[in-house]
C-alpha cells in the first residue's frame, strides 16, 4: 500500500492531469464549450511533466493548448450572427485539406529541427510527429471539423507507443483511451451533422 500511497504522491500531477484530460475528452464529444477550461487546465499541468521526461515538442505543444483553448472557448461560444446558433460541426474542404498538409509538414521540419539540433531529446522524429498531427487536430477541433477526430486517431496512437516508451504509463493508459474517445467522438459527430 505504501508503494501505492509514494507512486501517487510522486506523480500527482500527471494524474490529475489524466483525469482533467478525461473530462476534456467527455466534454469534446458532447460538443460543451467547457471542454476548453478542462484543457487549459490539464494542459497546464502537462508542461511540468513532460518537462521533466523531456518532451520537447510535447511540452512547447502545451503552451500552444493553452491558447488554442482561448481560442477555442471563444470559437465555439461565437452565436452565428443570421441564426444565432453555436458553431455548427463541418467537413473539411478540399482547399482547406490543401492547405493544413502544407502546414503540417512546416510544423514537422520545424519541431525536427528544434528538437534534433537544440535538444537532448531522445526521439525528435517521433516526437515531432505527435507534436505536429497534434497542433493541427486541436487546431481542427477549434473549428469544430469533423476531421479533427480522424488526425487525433492517428496521433493519439502513436503517442501511446512513446508514452510506453518514456514509462509514463498513466499518460500512456490516457492515450489508450484518447484513441478509443477519438473513434467514439467521429462517430457521434458525424450523427450530428447528418441531423
Amino acid at each position: 500500500m505504501s508503494i501505492l500511497f509514494t507512486y501517487l504522491h510522486t506523480n500527482w500531477v500527471e494524474i490529475v492531469g489524466v483525469v482533467l484530460s478525461l473530462i476534456y475528452l467527455y466534454l469534446s464529444i458532447k460538443q460543451k464549450a467547457s471542454l476548453w477550461i478542462y484543457g487549459f487546465l490539464s494542459s497546464a499541468l502537462y508542461v511540468v511533466v513532460f518537462f521533466q521526461t523531456k518532451f520537447y515538442a510535447d511540452m512547447s505543444l502545451q503552451f500552444y493548448y493553452l491558447v488554442i483553448s482561448v481560442y477555442g472557448w471563444f470559437n465555439w461560444k461565437r452565436k452565428k450572427p443570421e441564426s444565432g446558433q453555436e458553431l455548427p460541426v463541418m467537413k473539411t474542404s478540399r482547399r482547406l485539406i490543401y492547405h493544413l498538409i502544407i502546414a503540417s509538414t512546416l510544423i514537422y521540419v520545424v519541431y525536427y529541427l528544434i528538437l534534433a539540433k537544440f535538444t537532448d531529446s531522445t526521439i525528435p522524429k517521433a516526437d515531432s510527429l505527435v507534436g505536429m498531427l497534434s497542433v493541427i487536430g486541436t487546431w481542427m477541433l477549434a473549428r469544430k471539423l469533423i476531421e479533427n477526430w480522424l488526425v487525433w486517431i492517428v496521433a493519439d496512437g502513436i503517442a501511446t507507443g512513446l508514452f510506453f516508451y518514456k514509462g509514463l504509463y498513466p499518460t500512456a493508459v490516457l492515450f489508450i483511451i484518447y484513441t478509443v474517445i477519438a473513434v467514439v467522438g467521429y462517430l457521434q459527430w458525424k450523427k450530428t451533422m447528418q441531423q
